[in-house]
């Protein structure tokens, strides 16, 4: 189960954050993570990341969704400031979710499969400034 989390944690935080170049801006940004695993007898603490996109980062919306090479964007689907999307990942499982863009905000709400187990994981983010 703890390897589970690790690798959705390590394939699935940054990419979900930085899809669409027009609707979200390069620079640092702070995100705060929360999940949720259901039959899991605790709750996973939040993490908090900061990391700096820059413009050849939400240059590419579906390579930067994928994160790496392991993962494949299936559907993608960009409606003013909300970008949907499908993927898949070798050895991780599936997902599919959809951010909304608000300035130098955004809140991300996804679900992903992997290994008979259903996850939920939101995502807030802030834009801090310009990268250091």
């Amino acid at each position: 189960m703890k390897k589970i989390v690790v690798a959705l944690l390590s394939a699935l935080v940054i990419p979900t954050v930085a899809f669409a170049a027009s609707t979200m801006r390069d620079g640092y940004w702070e995100m705060t993570t929360t999940m949720e695993m259901p039959g899991m007898p605790m709750q996973i603490p939040p993490t908090q990341m900061k990391h700096c996109f820059t413009k050849e980062d939400v240059a590419d919306q579906k390579k930067v969704i994928a994160g790496n090479d392991d993962c494949t964007v299936t559907d993608l689907k960009e409606t003013g400031n909300k970008v949907a999307w499908k993927m898949k990942c070798k050895g991780v499982g599936e997902s599919s979710g959809e951010t909304v863009f608000d300035g130098d905000s955004f809140e991300t709400k996804m679900k992903m499969q992997a290994e008979g187990q259903e996850m939920n994981m939101n995502v807030k983010a802030r834009r801090l400034g310009e990268c250091q």
